[in-house]
């Protein structure tokens, strides 16, 4: 049996989703505030982030800077591409890039909003890299997956090590949000940035 090319297997992504890839971005607003949205959706190909995924979050950055928003990006993913092999890796340091001037140099908000699963290059790059980052309650964050850790270490990883929970007890994260109330919490934070 032929292998299926990754242009046919993205496009029956495409047609399955009705998406164009494993990101929708846009201006909205948050009770009133406006902002710039990146939303990762994992139904697309795991929430992979390739060049297109790379290309649209650099692109709303870019935009947040020059309008002066505040950003927010939702994520939900695997990590990098594999497909696409180097130049999926590269929108680590692209993304990172963009995301320095908008908070280093503009000193422009950016929030990471991690819910489950965000693993791999998105948890190593623009996931851990915002000014504040929330996490849901008993989400699956992680840089490596549980098997690849104890393949390649050799150690036994524990069950809830890898769920935010546990990490947050930690500091991994800023402030642990369920959905339900994420709404007025991003803009408590919105308008306290605002305001300082």
């Amino acid at each position: 049996m032929e292998e299926e090319s990754y242009e046919d297997y993205n496009t029956s992504y495409q047609e399955e989703t009705g998406l164009p890839d494993a990101i929708q971005t846009g201006i909205g607003r948050v009770n009133g505030i406006n902002v710039a949205l990146g939303v990762m959706d994992f139904q697309f190909m795991g929430g992979s982030m390739g060049s297109v995924v790379g290309e649209k979050i650099t692109r709303l950055i870019q935009h947040a800077t020059d309008n002066y928003l505040p950003l927010i990006i939702v994520c939900a993913s695997g990590g990098a591409r594999m497909q696409e092999g180097s130049f999926s890796l590269m929108q680590m340091n692209k993304i990172a890039a963009a995301l320095h001037t908008h908070q280093k140099e503009k000193k422009l908000l950016y929030i990471s909003i991690l819910t489950s699963p965000t693993t791999g290059g998105v948890t190593a790059s623009f996931g851990m890299l915002a000014n504040v980052t929330i996490v849901e309650p008993n989400a699956y964050i992680a840089f490596a997956g549980k098997r690849v850790i104890e393949e390649t270490l050799n150690q036994i990883v524990e069950e809830d090590s890898q769920i935010s929970d546990s990490l947050f007890d930690f500091g991994m994260f800023d402030i642990m949000v369920p959905r339900a109330i994420l709404k007025d919490v991003l803009s408590e934070i919105m308008k306290i940035y605002i305001l300082k």
